[in-house]
């Protein structure tokens, strides 16, 4: 028996409204203490975007005077641009984390206040812990989570680690070189400026790819452009973007969907389709949106891919399938050995 004031909830509904303001709460709390860590940064940035612009004035001042500049000075000046470059880099990457961080934060505040809104109205009401989720949907949503863990941990390693290691190689090289040939060492030192701007490059991919913040901060349309951009700067693929209807903004979880979608369907052409050419149709009507995504590639037979995952593998397409009609949308593959594919699916507005 509980103790007095002590209450024992029993209703799984009621105990999952209590879990669920005990999270809003929290989770409110490390809202305010990243938005402190936002405003802190951004000023660390700022600072240090002065420190680089001061330390490359200098760098070019004594590209003018190479030749009369002592040896010693030389090297402390590219040292202090270096160590600049790289603290600014680091500065910049970070504050592009927390600005993400805050901004899944934020909706993750939003969907609780409005889960808790809405639970709050059936207090008292005797709901199953079967109605509240599943053992399969709970299966289904851990499963996704763990795959997309493991996609991040291989991007990460394959990608930022990898280049970081070579930074850190380098850079010792060149402190090495310059007690010996400090022409190398220049070389070298222009081979690591390289290499940091890869890496910073393939930094900003992966975060844009993770969440890109431009699709919290414009919309569906331009991130969907950006997204296209940079896949024809990585792969060559010649792709064609065609916009109808009337560009909007629509509710984030619609857009994030959307781009998702987008996302994975690409994914497969890069990946699987060996195409050269990509047609991209995005048709924004009143109650739905409507994407159309059709390649020039090898093909595929469609009925077999869906055995497979039914079998358990490739499970890519039935989620897709899935996350798409959880909104009441739907999902169209067309495609034959030899002769491209032609993907199209439908999400409503909720207008």
């Amino acid at each position: 028996m509980a103790e007095a004031g002590s209450e024992e909830i029993t209703n799984p509904a009621e105990a999952f409204l209590a879990s669920a303001r005990q999270e809003l709460e929290e989770v409110r709390g490390k809202l305010g203490e990243i938005d402190l860590l936002v405003e802190q940064s951004q000023g660390e940035v700022d600072k240090l975007a002065e420190r680089n612009a001061s330390v490359a004035a200098k760098v070019h001042q004594l590209q003018a005077n190479f030749d009369t500049v002592p040896r010693d000075d030389i090297r402390s000046v590219y040292e202090e641009a270096q160590d600049a470059q790289q603290r600014l880099f680091t500065m910049r990457g970070q504050v592009e984390k927390l600005s993400s961080d805050k901004a899944n934060l934020e909706r993750y505040v939003d969907f609780l206040a409005r889960t808790v809104a809405l639970l709050g109205q059936t207090d008292g009401l005797q709901v199953s812990a079967p109605a509240l989720m599943s053992d399969s949907v709970i299966q289904q949503v851990i499963s996704a989570q763990e795959d997309e863990r493991r996609k991040i941990s291989r991007q990460i390693h394959d990608g930022p680690a990898q280049s970081l290691a070579n930074l850190i190689l380098q850079a010792e090289i060149a402190t090495r070189l310059f007690e010996v040939d400090q022409d190398k060492a220049r070389e070298e030192l222009a081979s690591l400026q390289q290499t940091a701007g890869r890496a910073f490059g393939q930094l900003r991919d992966f975060i844009f790819d993770l969440r890109p913040m431009m699709l919290d901060d414009l919309g569906l349309i331009p991130t969907i452009r950006r997204y296209l951009d940079a896949i024809r700067e990585k792969t060559g693929l010649d792709i064609n973007l065609v916009i109808t209807g009337t560009e909007r903004r629509l509710e984030p979880h619609r857009e994030v969907l959307v781009f998702r979608a987008m996302q994975d369907v690409l994914a497969n052409v890069r990946e699987h389709a060996a195409a050269t050419k990509v047609k991209v149709t995005i048709d924004i009507h009143e109650m739905q949106v409507r994407s159309v995504v059709e390649d020039n590639g090898r093909g595929f037979d469609p009925q077999a891919v869906g055995e497979i995952a039914d079998a358990g593998q490739g499970q890519g397409l039935r989620r897709l399938h899935e996350r798409i009609g959880q909104v009441g949308g739907s999902l169209d593959i067309q495609s034959q050995p030899g002769e491209g594919t032609k993907v199209i699916f439908f999400i409503p507005t909720g207008d």
